[in-house]
């Protein structure tokens, strides 16, 4: 098995990486071994693999880019071509699940686009762009203007959802895998309290629930999810701080595991990884801990494909923690293993191609 980092790189954005790195995974002992790092690369933050993880795909942070790249049997990547998002701030990207197209989120844009998958794995021009737009919210910084942040599929691969951190909003496309265009829902969005700022989602892997972590307010809201017309409708909101922590903090990623018993979200500022547990019949969370990351702003973490470690990128103390994850409660406790990195944003798990 194989890890993919994204770092971010240039001095506007107080980075320290150097490019993508890639690591090997001891399938023994869980350790990781440097292999590669790719160079050259203007922040790759975001990264996508391909379906049977042949190719890899990245934005590049406050430009207008996305890559491929090419994923040797060694796991070493070979780049092959980049084309525009036709907008600014790229911050994240989904393959589609056929495999046909790649969907971008223009943070500082509002706009989502779609670029053609070429039979070599290259990206395509743009051929698909939609502007989210409505209402900013209240925050004088952060909501400006739109900015959607996220851009996922459900498990049926037909509804793409975007939360927007500007305009406290989410919205719900249909996606045509023949054309690669995307068109609004029946229910086309779903508001948030006002200064939320939703900025990722997580679905149940079993139960039609989605799961939203609000960066502005650290909270974690669930909403049932109809698959039939792509409505979302609120049902419980949670705060993902530990309840005696008072200071200044915004939330990043959120994450549900494999067994969906499991949720998590990560505090920045706190600088902890929020656990919840997930009822199995109702999907209702009950906040259980918030375990501290040993590093300062976890703006990504992963849980490994085997469900048993959780891997936090640490962006501000240019460190990768890894915790074992507890089998029975879900909670997390450090092994001892930190892998150095400069200003890692996000991982990816990669393998034996299929």
């Amino acid at each position: 098995m194989f890890i993919y980092v994204g770092c971010r790189t240039t001095r506007e954005r107080n980075a320290r990486g150097d490019g993508i790195n890639v690591y090997r995974v001891d399938r023994q002992t869980s350790r990781l071994s440097h292999v590669q790092c790719v160079e050259g690369l203007v922040n790759p933050s975001f990264l996508a693999l391909s379906a049977h993880r042949d190719f890899l795909y990245c934005v590049h942070g406050d430009t207008d880019q996305a890559s491929a790249f090419r994923v040797n049997a060694d796991g070493t990547l070979l780049y092959l071509n980049s084309q525009s998002t036709q907008g600014h701030n790229p911050a994240h990207l989904a393959v589609s699940p056929d495999g046909g197209f790649l969907l971008v989120s223009n943070h500082y844009s509002g706009s989502v686009v779609v670029l053609p998958i070429l039979p070599s794995g290259e990206l395509g021009a743009l051929c698909e762009k939609v502007l989210t737009e409505g209402a900013i919210g209240p925050h004088r910084i952060e909501q400006q203007g739109p900015k959607p942040h996220f851009n996922p599929f459900d498990t049926s691969g037909k509804w793409v959802v975007v939360p927007d951190k500007g305009l406290d909003r989410i919205f719900i496309y249909r996606f045509d895998a023949t054309s690669g265009t995307l068109q609004p829902a029946p229910f086309p969005s779903v508001s948030t309290r006002k200064g939320a700022g939703p900025r990722h989602v997580a679905f149940h892997p079993s139960l039609p629930l989605l799961y939203c972590v609000n960066e502005l307010d650290s909270t974690v809201t669930t909403y049932d999810f109809n698959s039939d017309n792509g409505q979302l409708i609120p049902r419980q909101i949670l705060s993902a701080l530990p309840p005696s922590f008072t200071a200044d903090s915004t939330a990043a990623e959120v994450e549900v595991d494999k067994s969906g018993r499991f949720l998590y979200a990560s505090n920045r500022g706190s600088d902890t990884i929020a656990v919840f547990a997930i009822d199995p019949q109702l999907g209702w969370l009950t906040f259980i801990t918030a375990t501290p990351t040993r590093g300062r702003t976890p703006r990504f973490f992963a849980l490994s494909p085997d469900g048993q470690r959780m891997y936090v990128a640490n962006e501000d103390s240019d460190s990768i923690v890894v915790f074992d994850v507890g089998p029975c409660d879900g909670t997390l406790a450090a092994t001892g293993e930190v892998i150095e990195t400069g200003s890692p944003v996000c991982i990816v798990f990669g393998g034996a191609h299929s």
